[in-house]
């Protein structure tokens, strides 16, 4: 009898060990919500891709200095250049919503984009599942005939994306937009249209495809407590299927811009509120590969930043610590524009030679020198990042040997399998640079430079 007591107790003792331990819950308050730790995931991913898509990309137009996705707020200007676009072009009874039947995706392929994101490099994919006119792109009860099940492409876009985007090993995110420019009830009473309608579909959107982000907008017509941000981000923490992955913004009332929320947003450099980013916090940038994030027909090649103007600017993001969410604007038949594939690709290519130097790194006690520098570092490296090509040798002043002086420095330029030639000397660091001929450079656009040995 004791002896099957015993056994008894070293089992139940087993299976307690086994547990996980206890998780915390997390209450509907700031103080609470902002306690959660972002998950490691993000700020070792980088780069993501940003999908602007839905019946703006039917018209696809707007001024050079504006997002075309705001084509149906910009058209109820009477006086201005969207509206006499569309009068000219569609009619002055051809309502936004007559753009819905159009928007047909008929050549949507989302394994393709899939194939384009994992070239790229970017770690993680975030979609307009809704934009400020309310369309929805999956089947949402709430949007009855205003998603892309119910008319235009009669396809789960966002399921159908989400498949394939995790088939490539890639996390997927969604975008949502709190408001709805002209959703009747949103215009009347929006506390109803918060409970009746807005929460009840994020809700659905989260269950049905375990987001591993979600990018919130359109917050700045009211505080959070209206939104009722904080009962959502509890609910999203607590309870969730994707409550253990899931990263969120910044974006959840007019007061939570660099204040709430998870990781901190920029846009096109700009910072909601005239506020600044906290230099302790992570962040991330978001912005076109032209002025618009949705796909826009007016702007032409010199509107699009060039490859190497886009990898500058995600290799200067992540050495000050924030990820770079770089926007496509798909057209209204579902292909991704070939200037947006080839710039992608070329970041791509880039990012398989050089990849090491940003993934998984973070800011060093410096992030650059002049304005060809940047840094980096992980694991003990410091990776040297240079814009240009740097000559025939390459002097540093911010990495100092280990030991002084006398201390052993190494060097190697990634791609190349030959090691360098590095002396510390007169307070900097010498790097002799191989005379490489132009097949012989590993990579283009940007050049790096792994150090060891340095502080």
């Amino acid at each position: 009898m004791k002896r099957s007591m015993l056994l008894g107790c070293l089992a139940i003792l087993a299976l307690t060990s086994a547990l996980p331990a206890e998780q915390k819950v997390y209450q509907p308050n700031w103080a609470s919500v902002d306690s959660r730790p972002i998950p490691a995931w993000f700020d070792e991913a980088k780069f993501g891709i940003f999908i602007h898509w839905g019946v703006y990309a039917v018209p696809a137009w707007g001024p050079k200095t504006r997002y075309s996705e705001w084509y149906w707020r910009d058209m109820s200007n009477k006086k201005g250049e969207t509206w006499k676009f569309h009068a000219k072009t569609y009619g002055e009874k051809f309502k936004y919503q007559d753009f819905a039947p159009l928007f047909k995706a008929e050549m949507y392929d989302p394994d393709q984009w899939a194939d384009v994101f994992a070239k790229s490099g970017a770690r993680y994919v975030v979609l307009t599942s809704k934009h400020h006119d309310g369309f929805c792109l999956w089947p949402s009860a709430e949007s009855w005939n205003w998603n892309s099940v119910d008319i235009g492409p009669h396809r789960d876009l966002a399921g159908e994306l989400t498949e394939s985007v995790r088939k490539r090993g890639l996390k997927m995110g969604f975008y949502y937009s709190l408001y709805e420019w002209y959703h009747p009830i949103y215009r009347s009473d929006p506390k109803r249209y918060v409970a009746e309608h807005m929460l009840p579909q994020l809700k659905d959107l989260v269950k049905r495809y375990k987001p591993s982000l979600i990018f919130s907008d359109g917050e700045w017509d009211h505080p959070s407590a209206l939104w009722r941000s904080c009962e959502f981000l509890a609910w999203l923490f607590n309870e969730s299927p994707c409550k253990d992955d899931v990263v969120v913004n910044d974006r959840w009332g007019k007061e939570t811009r660099s204040s709430h929320g998870g990781y901190f947003t920029s846009e096109y450099g700009h910072v909601g509120g005239g506020k600044k980013l906290a230099a302790d916090r992570k962040w991330e940038e978001s912005r076109g590969m032209g002025r618009s994030y949705g796909y826009n027909r007016n702007e032409d090649v010199f509107n699009y930043r060039t490859s190497t103007e886009l990898l500058n600017m995600l290799i200067e993001t992540v050495s000050k610590g924030g990820n770079l969410l770089l926007d496509i604007g798909p057209t209204g038949d579902g292909r991704i524009p070939v200037i947006m594939q080839q710039r992608l690709i070329d970041m791509g290519e880039w990012l398989k030679v050089n990849g090491e130097a940003l993934y998984g790194t973070r800011s060093w006690r410096q992030q650059g020198e002049g304005k060809s520098v940047r840094y980096t570092t992980k694991a003990g490296a410091v990776y040297a990042i240079c814009l240009g090509w740097p000559g025939r040798q390459l002097v540093l002043s911010a990495p100092k040997p280990l030991g002084g002086e006398a201390g052993r420095v190494s060097a190697c330029l990634l791609g190349y399998d030959k090691p360098l030639t590095c002396r510390p000397a007169d307070g900097k660091l010498h790097i002799d640079v191989p005379p490489l001929s132009v097949d012989e450079v590993p990579s283009r656009h940007a050049h790096v430079f792994k150090l060891t040995g340095v502080r």
